[in-house]
């Protein structure tokens, strides 16, 4: 008799598949475009030239710095807290985006600062999310922070809670 997946364990393959191709894809638009040769493809014996920093930052605009701030000085258990990104898959395109407050920085975190804020993004979600700018958006109905630009989506619903990856 075959066994059958649970639904969770379902979709952490479907993700990690998801995952390692996007990882793929990434390392082989970034190994065709480098202009930084390796020692081995020199034929030297040294060791590899490092790679430069990412330029691709997550940025946000002063709209979320605005209210990271706001809420900093209204919320004293908020004071401190960075804000989090993460990408989780879900939504009605596949994969969605997720905002917290948070206190600690974890070991595989990337921070990026503007204006004594942090925001701060898992390495995973980093490659979902690379230069990407971050804002804060309040209208009639609804006010939350959003990812307003995304090189790394091709689209993505109405509410920019979800996208599709490239």
């Amino acid at each position: 008799m075959a066994s059958v997946r649970p639904p969770l364990r379902r979709l952490a393959l479907l993700l990690n598949s998801r995952i390692r191709a996007n990882n793929r894809f990434l390392a082989s638009a970034s190994t065709s475009t480098s202009s930084y040769p390796t020692a081995a493809a020199a034929g030297t014996a040294t060791t590899e030239t490092p790679a430069p920093e990412e330029p691709e930052v997550v940025s946000m605009t002063d709209n979320c710095v605005r209210r990271l701030k706001e809420l900093h000085t209204k919320e004293p258990s908020a004071k401190g807290n960075m804000l989090r990104l993460s990408v989780e898959a879900g939504g009605c395109s596949g994969f969605q985006y997720t905002f917290s407050l948070d206190s600690k920085e974890n070991a595989d975190d990337r921070v990026f600062e503007k204006n004594g804020v942090k925001l701060v993004v898992d390495n995973v979600s980093y490659d979902f999310v690379k230069g990407s700018t971050i804002d804060y958006v309040e209208e009639l109905i609804s006010s939350a922070f959003v990812v307003s630009t995304n090189p790394s989506a091709v689209g993505g619903c109405s509410c920019k809670s979800s996208f599709m990856v490239k």
